[in-house]
């Protein structure tokens, strides 16, 4: 099954740059769809791909011990493959590239000596493995990209959805509503998103068998995964304490006030004892960090207050897995006040997706704005509802004090606008 991502694109403006290329980094949790995406993009755009798992394959990572220079790298890869290595016409392939130091400095002298090659790496841990002291990170001398799950509408794609995916655009760009036929395909098919999530080998299970019964397996495997991962990439008592912040987010995200709080994950837990922890977590893309704001005014991130945060999963079918919501609860929409979360972590998700640091609002006299993104010059104040029950007056007060560039409420009523306020349905997300 071919999956469609959005990333190519930025794939295809990368490989057709004329000057100043740089190999390529791609970052991503495991199993976003890193290798397959490099794979299918090698196959459609190039006449040849090599591809090396410097993980499994340590003969090869064995060569990067001593001299990097990519004469001696190429001439020794054409021969591992048996294929020639052409400037252009190969894409050269180096997966799992943070268990081979030495291979991420490489990428310095690809940049410098042999930049007419293209040379594409991936590492399912990647975020973790350079901010330990001891890797070299080539800085400038690489392009940066990140994959995250499929979004909404990548899931309308494989769905086979394409068009209701251009109504959705088209709805968004005229703030016009959507046919109500359409607009409640587009509610159930968002629901069933909230349940799949968009782990890629998820989405392939549901496309292939209709049933959202079948997800939750392939899920649980991807989750023993991470797991897996946390021992793997650090200490054993590190990874008591990552595998501790992981397993209480379900729980900190049912709180009202949904701020993450030490004292959930473990009693007279603190920022000392639990901080490299998250960080870790929030470096190997399995959560995402939405930072507290002391102030909504633009700049917003001088107003950041380090010590509020939440945190996220970074796909919400993971969430609603962990949390053991059964799909027919999530088909219904109302009713279960978890829900609330769960909608969060999805609008969340698609923002992250679309580029945007993740911060939120909240005042003394309790009102909370979920999140306030800065686009450019201005600031945007987002409030999410779970259903089509939208009355709130926290975005108000928000407005009223700082003046932002726009007002936007998700929630699952169709697409409208009043003076103050754009009001979009929750699977319209991926469009802002």
């Amino acid at each position: 099954m071919l999956v469609r991502r959005r990333i190519e694109e930025k794939l295809c403006a990368w490989k057709d740059r004329q000057e100043g290329r740089a190999p390529l980094l791609l970052y991503g949790a495991r199993q976003v769809g890193k290798t397959y995406i490099l794979h299918a993009f090698g196959e459609k755009y190039y006449e040849n791909t090599v591809y090396i798992n410097l993980e499994t394959n340590p003969s090869v990572a064995g060569y990067f011990a001593d001299d990097i220079s990519p004469e001696r790298l190429l001439r020794f890869l054409e021969t591992t493959v048996n294929a020639e290595i052409l400037p252009g016409k190969t894409l050269v392939i180096f997966d799992e590239i943070q268990s081979c130091e030495r291979a991420l400095t490489s990428l310095k002298y690809f940049a410098e000596q042999a930049p007419a090659y293209h040379i594409a790496a991936a590492g399912s841990l990647l975020g973790v493995a350079i901010n330990r002291q001891q890797y070299s990170f080539p800085v400038g001398k690489v392009e940066s990209m990140t994959l995250y799950p499929l979004d909404f509408e990548e899931f309308l794609w494989a769905l086979g959805e394409n068009r209701l995916a251009e109504d959705i655009r088209r709805a968004y760009r005229d703030i016009s509503p959507l046919p109500e036929a359409l607009h409640r395909r587009a509610v159930e098919l968002y629901r069933y998103y909230l349940i799949v999530g968009g782990m890629p080998a998820c989405v392939q299970a549901f496309c292939r068998s209709g049933k959202l019964v079948l997800v939750p397996n392939v899920q649980n495997e991807i989750a023993d995964n991470y797991v897996a991962d946390m021992a793997k990439y650090a200490s054993a008592s590190e990874t008591v304490k990552i595998r501790a912040c992981f397993t209480s987010i379900p729980a900190q995200l049912a709180k009202e006030n949904r701020k993450f709080q030490y004292k959930v994950v473990q009693k007279g837990g603190s920022a000392a004892l639990f901080g490299a922890a998250i960080e870790w977590l929030a470096q190997s893309g399995v959560v995402l960090k939405c930072q507290k704001l002391e102030h909504g005014a633009y700049p917003i991130p001088v107003y950041a207050d380090i010590s509020g945060f939440k945190l996220y999963m970074g796909d919400v079918g993971l969430l609603n897995m962990r949390a053991g919501i059964a799909a027919q609860t999530v088909l219904v929409g109302e009713g279960n006040t978890f829900l609330g979360a769960v909608t969060e972590n999805y609008v969340a998700q698609a923002l992250t997706a679309n580029g945007y640091d993740l911060y939120y609002w909240a005042s003394e006299y309790a009102a909370e704005v979920d999140f306030v993104l800065q686009k450019g010059a201005q600031v945007i104040a987002i409030e999410v509802k779970k259903g089509e029950h939208t009355k709130s007056k926290s975005l108000g007060v928000f407005a009223a004090k700082y003046h932002p560039a726009a007002c936007i409420r998700f929630s699952e009523k169709n697409f409208g606008k009043t003076e103050n306020v754009t009001a979009l349905p929750l699977y319209a997300a991926f469009c802002v």
